[in-house]
């Protein structure tokens, strides 16, 4: 009879353990200073900052930050797993968690502001490419 009460007792434990199950949320917060910058993650636009945006995989993300007034940043951000994401480990935290995993990053940035550019320096310059384009000789671009 004991037998059977463990034989039921231990299949009422996998039933409870398998029902119960975890799985890993992971989401990526994306801040700026100043606040309002666009942004896109690997050409997909996301919205404005200061931003939260759910990810499945791990690994190099193209981040771009624009804002009127700003230089734009674009970078490669490395988003690198935590020790329970690699095999075989990840096998179990993410089916057999008896709780829900939250990895959540950060990345926070600063946008520099841009330089403005002298309004007679963009007028000399003008004149100098009409004139070349009216000699017809080229100049080579400003970087």
């Amino acid at each position: 009879m004991k037998t059977v009460c463990q034989k039921i007792g231990l299949i009422g434990l996998i039933a409870v353990t398998l029902l119960t199950t975890g799985c890993v949320q992971r989401r990526l917060m994306v801040r700026s200073q100043p606040e309002g910058a666009f942004l896109t993650i690997d050409n997909q636009p996301i919205g404005y900052t200061p931003v939260s945006v759910p990810f499945t995989y791990y690994g190099t993300r193209e981040v771009q930050l624009e804002k009127d007034g700003y230089k734009t940043i674009k970078v490669q951000e490395q988003v690198k797993p935590p020790w329970y994401e690699y095999f075989p480990i990840n096998f179990f935290a993410e089916n057999f968690s008896p709780r829900e995993i939250r990895d959540t990053r950060l990345l926070d940035f600063t946008m520099q502001p841009r330089e403005q550019v002298n309004q007679n320096y963009l007028y000399d310059r003008a004149s100098q490419l009409r004139g070349d384009v009216q000699r017809g000789t080229v100049t080579a671009p400003i970087d």
